[in-house]
């Protein structure tokens, strides 16, 4: 009998080079599957929702797997049996049976994801929001959020040859938030393109640095040329906050 599972988990991506198993690196998948593996006495391959990029956080990102039953097992109930098997940067919170068919990427309806910035030194920051020390002009980059939010095709967002069908994106919320130790920048959509968020992020700061304004970035998501869009700010701001699926 076989079963197919949800697993919904956080991590700190800081000592990880990406969610995605590759060769000679340590990433979470690989921690998450030799430990789904040793816990369960069969060969666990999970499949993420998505891939985070080396350095990039999770606060929720959930994959699926198979497991192969002679009997029923509860493995709902076996959440902290499975954590004490992993790194401490990496924690399951909840483990649960989905149909059969269930898809951790491709039913994935939307995503969200935030990035924190700060501006004073703050070692318990270190790896986790990125230290950034000019003023910015928060009300410009959020006006230019919204612009980015009338248009579809974000091809000047995105990395190339990375094989996709299409660089169209629906993205329903896009502003900066002021927080008392700095910014935090939210973004969600029905799909991402390969290191978007950070190439956003990086973009607006250019519009909050006065370096190009509204119209310099309709001129830039028009050219569809990832050259002339801003450089992609550092991973250790960027954190994966909220995958939803209409199951769960």
């Amino acid at each position: 009998m076989t079963q197919r599972f949800f697993i919904e988990l956080a991590y700190n991506g800081t000592p990880y080079h990406g969610w995605q198993i590759q060769p000679n690196a340590l990433t979470v998948q690989e921690c998450l599957d030799k430990a789904l593996t040793i816990f369960f006495r069969q060969p666990v391959l999970t499949l993420g929702c998505g891939r985070t990029d080396a350095g990039v956080h999770a606060t929720q990102f959930y994959a699926h797997f198979d497991l192969e039953f002679e009997t029923e097992m509860a493995v709902e109930n076996k959440v902290n049996s499975i954590n004490s098997l992993l790194p401490y940067e990496i924690a399951i919170k909840r483990i649960f049976k989905v149909e059969q068919d269930a898809h951790a990427r491709f039913h994935a309806v939307s995503r969200a994801y935030e990035y924190h910035l700060h501006f004073h030194k703050d070692p318990f920051k270190l790896h986790r929001s990125w230290l950034y020390k000019a003023t910015l002009d928060v009300e410009a980059m959020n006006a230019a959020a919204q612009v980015l939010m009338t248009y579809t095709d974000f091809s000047c967002f995105s990395k190339s040859n990375t094989q996709t069908f299409t660089n169209n994106c629906k993205i329903t919320a896009a502003h900066f938030e002021v927080k008392p130790d700095g910014l935090v920048f939210t973004i969600r959509a029905d799909r991402f393109l390969r290191n978007m968020v950070r190439a956003v992020v990086g973009t607006l700061i250019r519009v909050g640095k006065k370096e190009i304004d509204l119209y310099d970035l309709a001129q830039i998501m028009e050219s569809k040329d990832r050259s002339k869009a801003g450089q992609s700010v550092p991973a250790c701001g960027l954190y994966l906050v909220a995958v939803d699926y209409p199951f769960v």
